[in-house]
């Protein structure tokens, strides 16, 4: 099977490295970024440099392909609109013009359910973004599920805020002990561990599931207890609330995962690694 990655940061790194172990699995990985090239080149049998919106290196680069993992990541707040929306925008325009890609994958985020106050979210529920940058992930999700059809399966998998090796916990937050945080700390965090992105991301490839599905562990813990817990065992100062002012987190939801879960997914990690 022919796999490109259409950008290898955190999460396209781990998959590459995971699948070059099969030897079945022929891997094209791009970056945005020259320097990364020699570094990639260990992971894929071929590393491509390209921008998301070079429709005729998309072409290129998906000629013959199988399946497509879309997992870009933006370098800033800024750079959303031409990171997400003009990359699948180009890949799709590109998909058009393909006969051989069976599969795409995009790694989203649940961050589309925007603020619910801590109520339950499933696939069903419609996204209401409470950032521009939400409504951009958004928009490209809408894009690339309008490239679905019988002969072409996408899967959006809307990612929990990402953690593991090299980016732990303590590492994410290492700024926050000691500090005052706006709110109560009872805002709702989603999580997913690194290894069962790449094990769920496998299991979509090898049972091709089509549609939107969340991908975010069992904890579901409050800002407080997951702040409370992290520093306490790291013998770090604890974080002080200030309730006077609202929580400035624009996502607050509790994400199911279940229909994940009902498909066969089993979490590798199910509660958190502190």
């Amino acid at each position: 099977m022919n796999i490109v990655i259409i950008g290898c940061g955190y999460v396209g790194c781990a998959i590459a490295q995971y699948w070059q172990q099969n030897s079945h699995l022929i891997v094209t990985a791009t970056t945005t970024t020259p320097e990364r090239v020699s570094q990639l080149q260990k992971l894929a049998h071929k590393v491509v440099v390209t921008q998301g919106n070079d429709l005729e290196k998309i072409v290129n680069i998906l000629e013959n392909q199988d399946f497509v993992l879309l997992s870009v990541g933006a370098k800033g707040a800024d750079l959303y609109e031409s990171t997400y929306l003009d990359t699948t925008k180009t890949l799709v325009a590109a998909l058009q013009q393909n006969s051989s890609v069976k599969q795409v994958i995009y790694t989203g985020s649940y961050s589309v359910y925007g603020d619910r106050n801590g109520e339950w979210v499933d696939e069903e529920t419609p996204p209401m973004p409470k950032s521009r940058n939400g409504e951009i992930l958004q928009e490209a999700e809408e894009v690339l599920l309008s490239a679905s059809s019988e002969q072409l399966k996408i899967c959006i998998l809307r990612l929990g805020g990402i953690y593991g090796p090299g980016r732990e916990l303590v590492k994410i937050f290492s700024r926050v002990p000691g500090t005052t945080r706006p709110g109560d700390g009872s805002d709702i965090t989603n999580w997913i561990h690194l290894d069962d992105i790449v094990g769920a991301i496998e299991f979509v490839r090898q049972h091709p599931l089509q549609g939107i599905y969340n991908l975010v562990n069992d904890a579901h813990l409050p800002s407080r207890i997951l702040l409370d817990t992290l520093f306490a065992k790291h013998n770090l100062a604890p974080v002080t609330w200030d309730d006077t002012g609202n929580s400035n987190r624009p996502y607050n939801a509790t994400v199911s995962n279940q229909k994940i879960k009902q498909a066969g997914y089993q979490l590798i990690h199910p509660q958190m690694i502190f």
